[in-house]
C-alpha cells in the first residue's frame, strides 16, 4: 500500500486550457511483473511540498512519490511535475526549481517499515512530521539525497510540454550499471516501416491496480511491456512531443503504467536507453494508453548534458 499521496492525487485532474487536454500526471505499472532486479538503476523518489495541501493536516506540507532513472552516478532523470516545487529547507524555492527535500532509494521494494507515520501527527502537527522525517531519512543509508531541478521550459499549468527533471544525488551511486539517453529522435523511427510493432519496458514504483473500492500495490519496482501508438500526444496536442503507449493485458502486451509511476523510464524493450519518461494517463482506473514524455528532443538532450559533461 502507498504510504505517501502520488504527484497525481496532489495536482488531480489538470486542466491544460492552452493545449486544449485533460491529462493526470501519471503515476505505477499495471498488469506488470516484478522487476526481477532487472533495471537496479531505476530508483523511487521521496519527496516534500512545503506549499501542498495534505487535507488530513491543518497545515500545509506533502510526502510524494515518484520514480526515475540513474543515468550517471548522480544524475537521476524523472519528469518535471515530480520535481518543481520540492523544498529547499523547508520552503519553496523562488521560481520552483532547487529544492534538496529529495532521496531516491534503488532497491526493488524501498524499506518504510520504520518511518513516522503520518497517524501518528494527524492533525495539527504536521510541522512535526516533517522534522522527524528529516531525522530518519538522514539515518537511512538506501535513501540518496539529491537536488531538484526541472527543465527550464517547465510551467506546471502546461506540464505536457517540457515534463523533464532531474535529481542531481549529493553523492555518487553504483548499482552496477546506468540507464542511457537516446539518440536525437530516436523515437520516430519507430512509427517507419513498421518498427511501431517493436515494445517497450516502463518501470515504476506505482499502484498496480485502481478500484472502485481502493487500490492495490505500490513501493515495488515493477515492469511491463507495452507498444508505442503514436507521436501525437494526447487528443494530438501538443504534436511530436509527447508519445503514447498501449496499457493492455495480454501477449504481447504486458499492462501499463499508472500512479506512482511518474518520471518512471519507457526503455527500448531489451535495452537500458530511455527513450521516454512517463509523464500523464487518460484514464482514472489506469487502462487504454499511458502518456510519456518524450527525451529524445533536441532541446531536452542538450539540457541533459549540462548534467552529464
Amino acid at each position: 500500500m502507498n504510504l505517501f499521496k502520488t504527484k497525481a492525487s496532489l495536482l488531480g485532474v489538470v486542466a491544460a486550457v492552452a493545449l486544449a487536454v485533460l491529462a493526470l500526471p501519471a503515476a505505477a505499472i499495471t498488469n506488470g511483473v516484478p522487476d526481477d532486479e532487472e533495471h537496479p538503476y531505476v530508483g523511487q523518489l521521496l519527496f516534500y511540498l512545503p506549499d501542498e495541501v495534505d487535507d488530513r493536516f491543518s497545515d500545509p506540507g506533502v510526502w510524494a512519490n515518484c520514480s526515475g532513472t540513474l543515468v550517471s552516478p548522480t544524475v537521476v532523470v524523472t519528469a518535471g511535475h515530480c520535481v518543481y516545487g520540492v523544498g529547499l529547507n523547508g520552503v519553496t524555492p523562488d521560481g520552483g526549481n532547487g529544492g534538496n527535500e529529495v532521496w531516491v532509494n534503488f532497491n526493488e521494494a524501498p524499506d518504510y517499515s520504520q518511518i513516522p507515520p503520518s497517524s501518528d501527527y494527524i492533525p495539527d502537527h504536521n510541522a512535526q512530521r516533517y522534522e522527524d522525517r528529516l531525522v530518519w531519512l538522514a539515518s537511512q543509508p538506501d535513501w540518496h539525497r539529491g537536488t531538484a531541478q526541472a527543465h527550464p521550459d517547465y510551467d506546471p499549468g502546461l506540464f505536457l510540454l517540457h515534463d523533464l527533471g532531474v535529481v542531481v544525488l549529493d553523492e555518487p551511486v553504483d548499482p552496477g550499471d546506468y540507464g542511457t539517453l537516446p539518440a536525437l529522435g530516436e523515437l520516430d523511427g519507430y512509427l517507419k516501416n513498421g518498427k511501431n510493432r517493436s515494445l517497450f519496458t516502463p518501470v515504476g514504483y506505482g499502484l498496480n491496480k485502481v478500484l472502485p473500492t481502493g487500490v492495490e500495490g505500490g513501493d515495488i519496482r515493477y515492469k511491463a511491456t507495452v507498444k508505442l501508438v503514436n507521436l501525437k500526444g494526447t487528443y494530438g496536442v501538443p504534436e511530436g512531443t509527447s508519445a503514447v503507449f498501449s496499457n493492455n493485458k495480454g501477449a504481447p502486451h504486458t499492462g501499463g503504467t499508472c500512479f506512482g509511476d511518474s518520471g518512471g523510464p519507457f526503455f527500448v524493450k531489451g535495452t537500458s536507453q530511455v527513450v521516454a519518461v512517463n509523464s500523464f494517463g487518460i484514464s482514472p482506473n489506469c487502462t487504454g494508453t499511458d502518456g510519456a514524455y518524450r527525451i529524445d528532443q533536441e532541446d531536452d538532450l542538450d539540457w541533459l548534458a549540462t548534467f552529464l559533461y
